[in-house]
């Protein structure tokens, strides 16, 4: 029997697989596609659970990868929720639930698609694989990671790879990621000396360098931006101290800044800028300044060509629209799928991911699934 992705997208959603939590949407993914003919294997890494499925054979000339994952964020009070964040509700032509747009509905189509393609066909030297994964909103270490680790010891390689992220930022076909932006946080520490504010001379306070430090690092642009990349960002999301007295200066003080940077850098090119300001201003203000640092990943691209090209090609065909190739947004799994394979991103509307009532259109939860098929008949024709 055929597949039915809104359906399927309600069954995962029904599964409460919260970060780290698997909650049985892998176990549901994996009788689905073992029955469906899939050799799958789960692939399970430092307490995070993880499915890779093959149609065809080990080692195929051409393979046609998707990645997603079916872990989802903390569903938040449940109080601003319309319905249960786990029922899978589906009202007026939406589908409502924790997950419904991020991203389950995306598996719910390429594993569709991906079972209607192979039903009756001969796999010839052709394989399709599906590496999902239950770490892309956690930290990311034992996911997508895992299974490519696994996957090189196995022997098993995706040629190309579609990434079924929710991508479109108002209506489905709009855009289309060939790549994303780095991303960097960072933690600084400013240390003075503890006093009186009533004699300040005593004192060494750190929340003037920090202010002078924030100023700085917010008041210069990184760059204006390159061919395919938006200007890199720089914003400063939180200033602590600690103190509650307001006759105290407080001995240290304390920011977090989260840098978005395109193809003009490297992590270690942001962490070497940070790291230089903040000794400028120790040895402006007489203070210790000290940085921690953390590349949640580099920036990368896959050049226009012939896996954009394809998946473009399926989007106008089923939608009317031709898709903006972009590299704007947070960072993905793709960040880690680029060093083995050409990938690209393509999914439903976002708008309501992360959000109380999340929720996805059913109707574009089918059309995209006929675009994964579109994608699998192309490349493989």
């Amino acid at each position: 029997m055929p597949i039915d992705p809104v359906a399927l997208t309600a069954e995962l959603v029904r599964c409460p697989s919260v970060t780290p939590e698997e909650g049985g949407a892998l176990d549901l993914l994996g009788g689905l596609l073992a029955d469906a003919g899939f050799a799958c294997t789960r692939v399970d890494r430092g307490g995070v659970g993880n499915l890779f499925a093959r149609w065809g054979p080990k080692g195929a000339a051409r393979s046609f990868g998707f990645n997603g994952h079916t872990d989802v964020v903390p569903p938040g009070d449940p109080a601003l929720w319309s319905t249960d964040p786990f029922a899978g509700t589906i009202r007026d032509g939406r589908l409502y639930g924790r997950g419904a747009a991020d991203m389950k509905s995306g598996i719910a189509a390429f594993v569709a698609a991906a079972v209607a393609f192979t039903r009756g066909r001969d796999p010839g030297d052709g394989a399709i694989l599906l590496a999902v994964t239950g770490d892309e909103e956690g930290e990311a270490e034992h996911g997508t990671r895992a299974l490519l680790d696994w996957m090189a010891d196995e022997g098993e390689a995706m040629s190309v790879c579609l990434v079924g992220e929710p991508t479109c930022p108002e209506f489905l076909g709009q855009m289309i990621k060939i790549g994303r932006r780095g991303s960097l946080n960072g933690w600084f520490t400013v240390r003075g000396r503890q006093g009186h504010s009533a004699y300040p001379e005593r004192a060494a306070n750190p929340l003037p360098a920090l202010a002078r430090l924030v100023d700085r690092l917010s008041s210069v642009p990184l760059d204006r931006g390159s061919g395919h990349f938006d200007p890199s960002t720089l914003a400063f999301v939180t200033v602590d101290t600690g103190n509650r007295a307001t006759n105290v200066i407080p001995a240290e003080a304390r920011a977090t800044v989260n840098v978005r940077f395109n193809d003009l850098h490297s992590g270690a090119g942001i962490a070497a800028r940070l790291r230089e300001e903040g000794e400028r201003v120790a040895q402006e203000f007489g203070v210790a300044v000290e940085l921690r640092t953390r590349i949640s990943g580099e920036s990368f691209l896959t050049p226009p060509g012939a896996l954009s090209t394809l998946v473009a090609g399926a989007v106008e065909a089923e939608t009317g629209h031709v898709p903006v190739l972009s590299t704007s947004g947070g960072t993905s799994d793709a960040r880690f799928i680029r060093a083995h394979c050409p990938v690209v991103e393509f999914g439903l509307v976002g708008r309501t991911m992360h959000q109380a009532d999340e929720h996805v259109e059913t109707a574009q939860i089918e059309a995209l699934a006929r675009i994964y098929r579109r994608v699998l008949d192309a490349y493989f024709t």
